[in-house]
């Protein structure tokens, strides 16, 4: 016969496992974030990338990718130009305020494409180091070349208005390896879409994608350089992924980047985790498909870029707003209009979890 001490005592034991075994798995990143709507939306242009940052007085600052006419290609390869949006709240709405950077590195007047010497500055980060902003792009110097002649450039300013400084004699802080041992060298893609990290124990970190859709690492110790590229990708990924923001999170190094070819989820977004910040090997899903955050009828969307009978949107160009260290918003493109406009947008999304 089992004892009532016995008895008390299993049920004991089931009650804790219930409550220690039986919870539901944490979220993932991507489960955090909930659709708050369009961030940037400019009648007569595709929008892309946003990148977010706050000024001193609460205002919420983007830096978008943007070019006349509403199709992706190929005016992002060759019209493509930075635009400065503001808002007094992250959730927008944002109006214009002025052209960061236009389409000539050499800042000069510009009357016709044959004026240029490089082209197309795209896919801005935007951050503050220092007592400065530091605006990293790429450009690339032709369309017969392109894409392999892409490469990532730095202006600086002390104000979020300008005027912006091109660092050294042209602004190019990192081009393709001349090394022919290391991964970058005569890459298709040359070196592309800046990720930028101040490492917590001093110096900088500037991600990279380049051959293959693998993301790589140059490391300076002074922030306009010289930026000196480690010979491997640190990204362990087997298919392509796109647009690494990186920053640090549960005292982890990590990129959000897409996932494009379904390495978690086809149209979904990855983060990746490294405690070095050179190696990164695991991940977990980092966002979601727009449909799983807001209804959309794909029967109504306009589709800018991308395939038209895929049955979901996509999100592009990730880029985080960090409000006191922690992941509070997560501005996107897409290459979809999901309310069917005419023009390609920027959307934002908040974190739902307070406490991340």
């Amino acid at each position: 016969m089992i004892s009532n001490r016995l008895l008390f005592s299993l049920g004991l034991y089931f009650s804790l496992s219930i409550h220690l075994f039986g919870q539901e798995k944490p979220s993932s990143f991507a489960d955090q974030w909930e659709f708050v709507g369009v961030a940037v939306e400019e009648p007569g242009y595709t929008i892309w990338g946003s990148s977010p940052i706050l000024d001193e007085d609460g205002k919420t600052h983007l830096f978008v990718a943007r070019w006349p006419g509403n199709t992706v290609e190929p005016g992002w390869r060759t019209h493509s130009e930075i635009a400065h949006y503001v808002s007094d709240s992250p959730e927008g709405p944002f109006v214009f305020s002025e052209i960061a950077v236009k389409g000539d590195i050499e800042g000069l007047g510009i009357k016709s494409m044959d004026d240029q010497k490089a082209f197309a500055p795209h896919n801005p980060a935007i951050h503050k180091v220092g007592g400065q902003y530091a605006l990293f792009y790429i450009m690339n110097d032709g369309i017969e070349k392109h894409p392999s002649n892409q490469y990532i450039c730095l202006s600086v300013s002390e104000s979020l208005y300008g005027p912006w400084k091109k660092v050294g004699e042209d602004g190019v802080i990192l081009k393709p390896s001349e090394n022919e041992n290391y991964w970058t060298h005569n890459a298709s893609n040359g070196v592309n879409n800046p990720a930028f990290l101040q490492h917590p124990n001093g110096g900088f970190f500037l991600y990279f994608k380049s051959e293959k859709a693998k993301m790589g690492l140059a490391v300076a110790e002074k922030l306009e350089g010289p930026y000196v590229q480690l010979p491997f990708p640190v990204s362990a990924n087997d298919r392509n992924i796109e647009d690494g923001y990186a920053f640090i999170y549960d005292g982890n190094f990590a990129l959000l980047t897409t996932d494009n070819h379904g390495i978690l989820e086809e149209g979904g977004g990855l983060l990746w985790k490294s405690k070095d910040g050179i190696h990164f090997d695991s991940y977990e899903k980092g966002f979601h498909r727009i449909n799983d955050y807001t209804s959309v009828d794909m029967n109504q969307v306009a589709v800018h870029y991308g395939s038209k009978n895929r049955p979901y949107a996509k999100f592009e160009r990730p880029q985080v707003l960090l409000i006191d260290g922690k992941p509070k918003y997560l501005y996107v493109a897409g290459g979809t209009h999901i309310y069917g406009g005419p023009f390609t947008v920027s959307y934002v999304l908040k974190n739902k979890n307070t406490e991340k």
